[in-house]
């Protein structure tokens, strides 16, 4: 399977990734189009897309400075409210691998608007949970709910790109989505400022209820009816079985959710380490966030715009995995003591260049993979989303796991997951061998 190809005019999509698909999945007839109404609507589209995907961060980001109230609120240790995020993520996992699947069946509209009323109840639940085992409980129902935005919205760019194109587009989502990361810890330090951490969550389901609305009003159906799957669960588990034994697909999807995972170490741990143990305040904490952020989106859109075309997707990954390998190992060396007490301007500008540097491989290792797939792009989406997040999941109480006084462990779970990456990309999608081919 090659790479990529270039672009057919007045088309997306090309004619070798539709006569290459991946194993297990049959070919479906020829290349297709826009729809008319993804045409008319391309600006629109984009916004849409951009806010569902913008979703995961705004509801974990938004939290994350009151990590620490809710801590002290409901009377519970730091990585007992840690699977607060964990069990969002989680639940973001589980609800991808089924509405992946019925996108492919019912179309991308149905799905996703179901999902996202349930999306709004839950976040509603979330503000009156009186302990942590249920708010716990709670945000794992979020999470089942909010993966419809996350799952359909690749599936749909899936839909009405390809090759160079969707490296580009994803590149646009990044930028339109990259705002959530930066002003969701604002938005939530200052809602702290009015009220307690129950406040955030009335804030998200009034954002929810608004993507709910523009969604059903203006994503109309990327997926026409005649090239739906027809069958159940059972034809939808030989295409995830099929896509799984593709070793590149595969190697894509684990790499990306390694990377993955490093990103959300910090994401789950940073808010600790930054106003416990480096002692800045929680608006401190939201701007080092935002200016991180800042950076994933500039990093992301230079490849977009810049790289892609330039230089080869599999070359911008591998950069990529190297930057994060490499700052994670200065982190694990600060964090560890070697060098004494190092304050908190290195360690912040070191997570900066870890999380800059997650623009180029996000970006690269959701397009090659899903480049593969283009008969049965919600289940490779759900595969994709699914695996990340239950990384991810698993990634998030081990960075609690020797208390809220050391950075420690942040580095270490970062560093291996790094590694584990660069050993996917290098061991299973062999890049140098697939250029000879």
């Amino acid at each position: 399977m090659p790479d990529g190809a270039q672009t057919t005019h007045g088309h997306h999509r090309t004619e070798r990734s539709e006569q290459h698909p991946s194993p297990g999945v049959p070919p479906q007839g020829p290349p297709r189009p826009h729809t008319p109404a993804a045409r008319r609507t391309g600006l629109l589209v984009t916004l849409v897309l951009g806010g569902l995907t913008a979703l995961p961060p705004i509801s974990m980001d938004g939290y994350l400075p009151a990590l620490p109230e809710v801590t002290r609120s409901l009377n519970s240790p730091a990585a007992t409210v840690q699977l607060t995020l964990t069990a969002c993520l989680a639940g973001m996992a589980l609800g991808q691998i089924v509405i992946g699947p019925m996108s492919d069946r019912w179309g991308r509209r149905r799905p996703l608007l179901i999902g996202m009323v349930a999306y709004i109840v839950a976040t509603a639940i979330c503000a009156l949970a009186p302990t942590t085992e249920l708010l716990i409980g709670f945000r794992l129902l979020q999470g089942l709910a909010g993966a419809a935005g996350i799952v359909i919205s690749r599936a749909v760019v899936r839909d009405l790109y390809d090759g160079e194109e969707m490296a580009r587009f994803f590149s646009t989502l990044m930028l339109i989505s990259g705002v959530a990361p930066v002003v969701a810890p604002l938005l939530g330090g200052q809602v702290l400022r009015l009220t307690d951490w129950r406040g955030i969550f009335v804030v998200l389901t009034f954002v929810g209820l608004a993507l709910t609305v523009v969604a059903w009003k203006w994503l109309h159906e990327t997926l026409p009816p005649e090239r739906r799957h027809s069958g159940g669960i059972g034809e939808a588990l030989r295409t995830m079985r099929g896509l799984i034994a593709d070793r590149v697909f595969t190697g894509y999807m684990l790499a990306g959710g390694l990377a993955f995972a490093a990103l959300f170490a910090y994401v789950s741990a940073s808010p600790f380490v930054v106003q416990e143990i480096y002692g800045a305040s929680p608006q401190t904490f939201s701007l080092l966030f935002g200016i991180n952020s800042v950076g994933l989106i500039a990093v992301g859109q230079i490849n977009g715009k810049i790289l892609v075309g330039r230089v080869s997707m599999d070359k911008a990954l591998a950069f990529g995995l190297a930057v994060i390998t490499l700052a994670a190992v200065s982190l694990l060396l600060m964090t560890s003591g070697l060098f004494g007490h190092v304050g908190l301007f290195p360690v912040a500008a070191a997570l900066f260049v870890l999380m800059s540097a997650m623009g180029l491989a996000m970006p690269n290792t959701n397009t090659q993979a899903l480049m593969r797939t283009p008969h049965a792009a919600g289940s490779a989406s759900a595969l994709i989303g699914t695996s990340s997040f239950l990384i991810g999941a698993v990634a998030s109480p081990l960075v609690g796991i020797a208390g809220d006084a050391t950075a420690v462990p942040m580095a270490v779970v970062q560093l291996v997951c790094s590694l584990g990456a660069v050993g996917c990309f290098l061991g299973m999608v062999r890049p140098w061998q697939r250029k000879r081919a």
